[in-house]
């Protein structure tokens, strides 16, 4: 039961640090706010729904992939703790990422950017499509696959409910609150790069002094 609440505890901390939805949610509300409530609402539904899908497939295909490209867990392990610093060090200086789209083109693509940019790679990022990967391999029995699955999707419904709640969040916050919530996040995400990076390097380390 211990193992069971530690890995929930971490794949749920590590998820909703990467897909940070209370960073990511001013840029939801910049690029629907022309929209009506319940148009706003249908985006992020559409939005979440396709990047838990994304980050479903990656987290149960990872293995096929790392075979057919002949690259190991450990090797995967490094490169995603070297990712999570990079990000960590941006959410650190509170800089928001910024989604490549005219204010012109808003209303054009209000279709389509539930898939792109909102879904992949706003909510479904290489951080946590790497997370769901090294995660799903570590999920060595049943009841911690389980686990993984059931935390991801308790993720999504909170990031909705930010997305929901976005415009309450961000007058309450306000701009400091926003900043220092980031950076919180910023620092967790790089307390776990480090425990990916190093749980990947010592096996390859140990492999060479042998």
């Amino acid at each position: 039961m211990n193992e069971i609440f530690s890995f929930g505890l971490l794949a749920f901390t590590s998820f909703f640090t990467l897909i940070n939805p209370l960073g990511s949610m001013p840029v939801f509300m910049t690029m629907t706010a022309e929209l009506e409530q319940q148009h706003r609402i249908k985006t992020a539904k559409k939005a979440i729904i396709v990047a838990f899908i994304v980050i479903l497939v990656f987290a149960f295909t990872g293995q096929l992939l790392f075979k057919f490209f002949g690259i190991s867990v450990n090797s995967f392990r490094i490169v995603g703790g070297i990712i999570f610093i990079i990000m960590g060090m941006d959410m650190l200086q509170a800089r928001l990422g910024k989604v490549k789209i005219k204010e012109s083109e808003i209303k054009s693509y209000v279709d389509d950017i539930s898939i792109t940019p909102l879904a992949i790679p706003m909510i479904c990022g290489p951080g946590a499509i790497t997370n769901a990967i090294v995660l799903m391999e570590d999920a060595t029995t049943f009841a911690l696959k389980a686990t993984l699955i059931v935390t991801l999707v308790l993720v999504m419904l909170l990031t909705f409910l930010i997305y929901y709640s976005g415009s309450r969040i961000i007058k309450f916050l306000g701009e400091t609150g926003n900043n220092v919530m980031m950076r919180l996040m910023g620092l967790i995400l790089m307390v776990i790069a480090v425990e990916f990076f190093f749980s990947g390097l010592k096996p390859i380390v140990l492999d060479m002094m042998k």
